[in-house]
């Protein structure tokens, strides 16, 4: 599977648990830490560990594995670690203090 399938796939399971926000940015001439990072926002602790629990099982039936994931017992910003691409799951109130849009768009 390739990154562009990967990335959708990733999208489409935020979307399926309501994740809001959903933002994809190519990364790939700005960093050599990945192509892409995913940006999306959990309406709490349960529902940011929610879409990491989602993401990360849905992508181990496909063979995909999680390479590192910070964050989770905290619950207000998951990052899950793919390599190529890079899933931050954050609450609205870490999303809007980080602001990562900004700073790699």
């Amino acid at each position: 599977m390739d990154t562009q399938e990967t990335k959708k796939i990733i999208e489409d399971l935020l979307e399926e648990k309501n994740a809001g926000d959903i933002l994809s940015i190519d990364i790939s001439k700005k960093s050599s830490i990945a192509d892409y990072f995913i940006i999306a926002t959990g309406k709490n602790l349960m529902h940011v560990r929610a879409l990491a629990d989602h993401t990360e099982s849905k992508l181990e039936e496909k063979g995909i594995t999680v390479a590192r994931k910070e964050g989770y017992s905290d619950g207000r910003w998951v990052v899950l670690d793919y390599i190529d691409i890079i899933v931050h799951i954050f609450n609205s109130e870490t999303r809007d203090y980080y602001c990562l849009e900004k700073l790699w768009k």
